[in-house]
Parts: structure tokens; sequence; C-alpha cells
């Protein structure tokens, strides 16, 4: 069966000849056509990728509770088979490594498609969130940059130096 991206594609606005391309969105390749005349911009989605990326959302947004088990020095982790099947239909072979880090107080974290595996040197992984720390017995409300390429770049930054007293005054408002 031969696929619908392979045959010559026509612009529905300028009706001009689109040109393959790929787009890259949480790690995942969508094969896309794109208008080749600059004027309009008009991108198609191949329908099979954007079904594969639907199903990931569904399963990223789904929260699984899973058993730890004792086994010798180690523990071990049941993965759900949803995901194990999922993650085979997206790679025909699985790496049998992983990456494991201990990221914060109470979070690991589980890669199995990591750009070190896949032997890409110039992937990178920024991120950026909001926590809450404690820091001289009281919560702050904080700022986490990291960034793999330049993890001396990675730092804290306070926001709001004290919010016990901002929980306070919200409920007392709320009063």
């Amino acid at each position: 069966m031969t696929d619908i991206f392979d045959q010559k594609i026509l612009c529905g606005k300028c009706n001009s000849k689109m040109e393959k391309s790929e787009i890259s969105k949480n790690g995942f390749i969508f094969r896309t056509v794109v208008c080749s005349n600059g004027k309009c911009n008009e991108k198609i989605i191949h329908p099979a990728d954007e079904s594969e990326y639907n199903k990931f959302i569904n399963l990223r947004n789904k929260e699984f509770k899973v058993k730890m088990r004792l086994v010798g020095n180690s523990y071990a982790v049941s993965i759900p088979m949803e995901i194990v099947n999922f993650m085979n239909e997206q790679q025909k072979k699985m790496n049998e490594m992983v990456k494991l880090s201990f990221e914060n107080m109470g979070r690991l974290s589980l890669n199995f498609n990591t750009p070190s595996l896949n032997g890409n040197p110039n992937a990178r992984v920024i991120k950026s969130r909001e926590i809450k720390i404690l820091k001289d017995g009281k919560f702050v409300h904080a700022r986490q940059f990291s960034d793999s390429a330049h993890p001396e770049k990675n730092r804290n930054q306070i926001i709001k130096k004290n919010i016990n007293a901002i929980i306070k005054k919200n409920i007392e408002d709320d009063r």
C-alpha cells in the first residue's frame, strides 16, 4: 500500500506544489508537507503521525499507580502494559538500558529514549518549572532552570520570599 504523502500534493489555497518537511514537538517527529509558495505557509501533518501523537497525549495525561518490589539489593517497578505497548509501537526495538535519575526529593525519572542512548550528540533538554522549596524553615516560591547542554547555567531563582505569609493572607481574605 502506498502512502498519500508519497504523491504530489498541491496547496489548497494557492495551488502550488507542497514540499516534504518534518516538525518536532514533544520528542515526536511529524511528517508534513509545506507549501513551497512563501506567501501562504500552509502545512499538512500526516494523519498517522497525528493519531500517534494523540495516543501519546492521552497516555501522558493518565496517572498510573505502580508497585515497587524489592529484588535482591534493588527495587523493581512494574510498568503498565499500556505504556510498554505504546513504546513498542514507536520503536520497533526498544533499548534494554534506560536512564534512571533522581531529580528531586520524592521524584525519580526513568528515560527510555535519551539523547546519549540514541547517539544524537546535538540533542538538548531545557526545562523551567516553578517549585516550592524549604529554606530556613520557611517555604519559598522559586523557579528552577536546567539546560542539558550548559549545566553550569542551571539555577534556582527565588520569586516570593515568604510564601507562608501569602498563603495565610489568601486564607484570611477568603473568610
